[in-house]
């Protein structure tokens, strides 16, 4: 943090409609509402070394402050341009109160969407915190009552460790989403199964009918059932037949994709898992294999390094 008496003095007036302010004084208390993964940022991370800023955040000014504003939309960016160390943001500043604030984050993601579970966030944050009632909020996002009710009932019924694993990265929106339909006592359980065995979005989805489907006295029975069946019989993402067969250069991207996926997923997994929260015999063999992990990815590191330099060895005709 850079002492109060060192920070340069945020203005106070906007003699533009994108001024620049101190990256200090920008709250993420809005973050909360948003899903924000590890590759995206990196994405944004990269785009900032490159490019610089190309877009404004959207800010919201703090009600009875002059010098604190809470971002609305451009949550990476500003985590990005912290990490990279810069002290200023181009910002664009939001009139209206708090409550039209956070409805703009629906307009300004008009564009490729909040997941379902966002969209209930916002919504569950507009009638606890804003105090409004489900047909003013159907009003301010310009949706009907049903849909308020609809996404109000996903974030009050999707039990509080499922959305936090998603906040952390660990399991998808979809699936979260998915999940709810299973009621709060089973959601835990059923949740902890989809990340040990790495189940897709559809997999998710029938494993929730399958439980569904059995009486409710046998629901539990049933999901301990599904989730201790071997995986083996899970279809594989590429179908079998001569039409499957992929080129060299698409098994690239496919197995860079995969790496790319399992190292965010690992990256998370360890940063929202302390090592004293776990028995004293898995720190031991997670701290192994962690370290058996690291002369392979210094061997990849290079190799990666190689083929950058002299280009891969890979055809126009291959990467098609």
């Amino acid at each position: 943090m850079v002492p109060t008496a060192h920070r340069r003095r945020v203005p106070t007036t906007f003699p533009s409609d994108e001024p620049e302010l101190e990256v200090e004084a920008l709250g993420e208390r809005f973050a909360s509402l948003r899903v924000v993964d590890e590759v995206a940022l990196r994405t944004v991370r990269e785009s900032l070394l490159r490019h610089g800023q190309l877009l404004p955040l959207a800010v919201h000014r703090v009600e009875g402050s002059a010098d604190a504003f809470e971002v609305i939309d451009g949550f990476k960016r500003l985590r990005a341009a912290r990490e990279l160390g810069l002290a200023r943001l181009r910002v664009r500043l939001l009139p209206g109160d708090v409550a039209a604030a956070k409805a703009a984050m629906r307009v300004l993601n008009a564009g490729h969407g909040l997941t379902e579970l966002e969209e209930a966030w916002l919504v569950r944050s507009l009638h606890r915190e804003e105090r409004l009632t489900q047909p003013q909020i159907g009003r301010l996002l310009a949706r009907h009552k049903s849909w308020v009710s609809r996404r109000l009932l996903l974030a009050e019924g999707l039990s509080e460790v499922v959305q936090g694993d998603v906040r952390l990265g660990l399991l998808a929106a979809r699936t979260a989403e998915a999940l709810a339909r299973l009621p709060r006592g089973n959601q835990e359980r059923a949740a902890e199964g989809v990340m040990r065995h790495g189940l897709t979005h559809p997999q998710t989805e029938r494993l929730v009918r399958e439980v569904l489907a059995a009486p409710r006295e046998r629901r539990e029975s049933v999901l301990a059932a599904a989730l201790a069946r071997p995986r083996q019989s899970v279809p594989s993402k590429v179908p079998p037949g001569p039409r499957a067969e992929r080129t060299p250069g698409q098994w690239l991207l496919w197995d860079v994709e995969t790496a790319t996926r399992c190292c965010s997923r690992l990256q998370a997994r360890l940063c929202a898992r302390r090592s004293h929260e776990l028995p004293k015999t898995a720190v031991a063999l997670v701290g192994e294999a962690l370290l058996g992990l690291l002369p392979l990815l210094a061997s990849l590191q290079q190799t990666i390094e190689r083929h950058s330099k002299g280009g891969p060895d890979v055809s126009m005709e291959d990467a098609r």
